[in-house]
């Protein structure tokens, strides 16, 4: 097994421009990884997000690679070529969303539900999919796949969201125990509100998200998560200090609930 040190990791991070995505790449250039890869879906955001952490580090590599994870070939040539831009992929975290707000069962069109489920859920099991060979072969790596406690909890209106949550959590923890014979570790983060984030903001802007919540927010006696909360303990996941730790769903959600 290698566990590499962050200065000398390659990391990739899908959802890498803005939100939790942004903030962890933040955080490990911190750290002292120097070879970066922003993975999103929108160029004009991705090339500004890259321009501004250069500005930060300019020292450090950091590029972006277009791509839309729900598909299966864009996702795996997306991280062959991330791949070849840095040379390797010791790191990979996936921090994707759908734009699905929380709606009550009855009230959601039928024909919405397999589009929310699956654009919710699929990107980051392709990415995980799509990184396993090329991570056996470095003899090791580290996968975060950032999810949502409604994947544990079950909360009116996230029927369909919960389900998609759910699913990353099981096939986060089921691929960590397949993986550990390789030396790659795999873990889930479950955050319920993320304040400062463009889902986040959305989150609150709905009438019925909105009542859930600000009632949330009421019991996060530690404080609302920020992105800059889960990409600090994205940055531990992936480094040597969490060497032992796989197939954890870890909760940070400042006291919403215990999960």
């Amino acid at each position: 097994m290698t566990v590499r040190e962050l200065n000398e990791s390659g990391v990739a991070i899908t959802g890498g421009t803005s939100g939790v995505g942004l903030a962890a790449a933040r955080q490990f250039l911190a750290a002292g990884v120097t070879r970066v890869v922003l993975l999103g879906r929108n160029e004009e955001r991705g090339r500004g997000a890259r321009e501004a952490v250069r500005a930060e580090w300019p020292d450090a590599q950091i590029e972006f690679v277009a791509v839309d994870a729900n598909d299966p070939e864009r996702a795996t040539g997306a991280v062959e070529q991330a791949q070849s831009l840095i040379g390797s992929l010791d790191v990979l975290v996936n921090s994707t969303t759908h734009t699905a707000l929380p709606t009550l069962l009855h009230k959601m069109p039928i024909e919405e539900m397999g589009t929310i489920l699956t654009q919710q859920a699929l990107a980051p099991l392709h990415m995980t999919r799509a990184v396993l060979p090329i991570m056996r072969e470095l003899g090791g790596g580290a996968i975060i796949n950032v999810a949502s406690d409604a994947g544990k909890l079950a909360t009116p209106g996230e029927t369909v969201i919960g389900a998609a949550m759910a699913a990353i959590i099981m096939f986060s923890r089921a691929a960590a125990m397949e993986a550990k014979r390789d030396g790659i570790r795999i873990n889930a983060l479950t955050p319920s509100l993320i304040m400062g984030t463009p889902t986040g903001d959305r989150a609150l802007q709905g009438e019925f998200s909105a009542k859930i919540f600000t009632k949330a927010i009421s019991l996060a006696h530690l404080g609302v998560t920020e992105a800059d909360d889960l990409a600090g303990l994205i940055v531990f996941l992936a480094s040597p200090a969490a060497a032992r730790l796989t197939g954890q769903a870890i909760s940070m959600n400042g006291g919403i609930s215990a999960a």
